[in-house]
């Protein structure tokens, strides 16, 4: 059967009713970061979740338009665990992201992006075909009242099979593509993220390509990847094997454990998810979810 032909449901969507024609809008609530904090113990104090969570104080709630189930090629339409994992990460790290530029590769519905247009400079959300991006853009325009006043948010087109930058496409505006001011934006872009893009050896192979040429352009970057381990029976190896993580850690030298090269690689450590709060509400990470802080480095 065709890739094009399969369709998938993220487990994310369980609770929604069925439907199979239209978009579905969610409404994901996320604590508010800065209402948490330590007692004189150091244990964390937790705001108390209230009946009506959209009023809660300390609260905050985002509006998602997806799809209920998606082929493999629009998996895109969809909110997978790894997003809201990396979503996670990103509100309890927010100071970092104070005022810079990030890059989202895989963005799909644009989750990610929206939070973290609440106090980036500038936000680039990257996915490939039209109706994902169309969607990506609606999701941005149904959540702009969430972004920091001087934020800018763009949903640009990024095939990895391709090459990029490319002329012709600043030669031939079409929808979604890339402007000379862009280019110089994403130079000094020092943060570039990415969740559950590791499910097809082939995209990964041209996701890494991809971020050879994306971190090597102006300042140094530092990407944060989020991916589940998806395990599968192998006949080849007649066990119950994650290519699609083996495909991935190939790429990846563990820091702390490679030798110095002439050679740029990437290099990565693990953060322990179990160190990060939940602050998305109404979801299970389970056990298969892995969060990486990568370089491309020498």
């Amino acid at each position: 059967m065709e890739d094009s032909e399969i369709h998938v449901m993220s487990e994310i969507h369980l609770g929604c009713p069925p439907a199979t024609i239209g978009p579905f809008l969610s409404r994901f609530t996320f604590s508010d970061h800065s209402t948490i904090g330590v007692d004189k113990d150091g244990d964390l104090l937790l705001p108390r979740r209230r009946t009506s969570p959209s009023s809660s104080h300390g609260s905050f709630t985002v509006t998602i338009q997806h799809s209920i189930t998606s082929t493999l090629p629009d998996v895109g339409l969809q909110v997978w665990k790894s997003e809201l994992v990396l979503s996670d990460f990103v509100l309890h790290n927010m100071s970092l992201f104070n005022g810079v530029v990030c890059i989202e590769l895989g963005a799909g519905t644009g989750l990610l992006g929206i939070l973290l247009a609440r106090v980036a400079n500038a936000v680039f959300l990257t996915d490939h075909g039209d109706e994902i991006l169309g969607n990506c853009v609606r999701n941005v325009e149904l959540n702009s009242s969430l972004f920091h006043p001087h934020a800018t948010v763009n949903v640009r087109d990024l095939n990895w099979m391709s090459e990029w930058p490319v002329e012709e496409t600043l030669a031939h505006p079409k929808p979604y593509c890339w402007s000379l001011q862009d280019f110089e934006q994403v130079k000094s872009a020092r943060f570039i993220f990415a969740a559950d893009v590791i499910y097809s050896d082939d995209l990964t192979i041209a996701l890494f390509s991809m971020l050879k040429r994306v971190m090597s352009l102006g300042c140094d970057k530092v990407l944060y990847l989020c991916l589940e381990k998806r395990y599968n029976f192998s006949l080849d190896d007649l066990n119950v094997v994650a290519n699609g993580y083996a495909c991935f850690r190939r790429y990846i030298k563990e820091d702390g454990l490679c030798e110095h090269s002439d050679k740029k690689s990437f290099v990565g450590k693990r953060i322990d998810v179990k160190q990060i709060l939940q602050y998305t509400k109404g979801y299970d990470r389970g056990e298969d979810v892995e969060l990486w802080e990568i370089k491309y480095v020498r």
